[in-house]
């Protein structure tokens, strides 16, 4: 029986990296991962959605959306509720011959 890398797998179901579905699934996935890591860290600090929405002046179901989803997510939105969340928010952006690292 022939084994495959994940690599390999994911290559052939999704594309090569950098084709437009591989780079979809992988923007896609990386939002779903902070929509947790913001349900998670906002259970951890022991707020409710209302509770973490009052914070940053939004509504409770705009929380809900941003745990279910972040890919609508505004950049000021998501520091926002970092921020409130006491969290330490890193970006990091790689353009060719360009590295930039922002902290907040």
């Amino acid at each position: 029986m022939k084994t495959y890398t994940l690599n390999e797998v994911q290559d052939e179901i999704l594309g090569k990296v950098g084709t437009s579905d591989r780079d979809k699934f992988e923007f896609e996935l990386q939002m779903d991962l902070i929509g947790k890591a913001i349900k998670q860290t906002r259970h951890e600090r022991h707020l409710t959605q209302e509770e973490l929405g009052a914070l940053i002046g939004v509504q409770k179901s705009q929380i809900s959306k941003l745990e279910n989803s972040a890919g609508n997510a505004t950049v000021d939105t998501l520091i926002r509720v970092f921020s409130a969340l006491k969290a330490k928010v890193k970006f990091q952006i790689e353009l060719p011959d360009t590295k930039i690292d922002l902290e907040y």
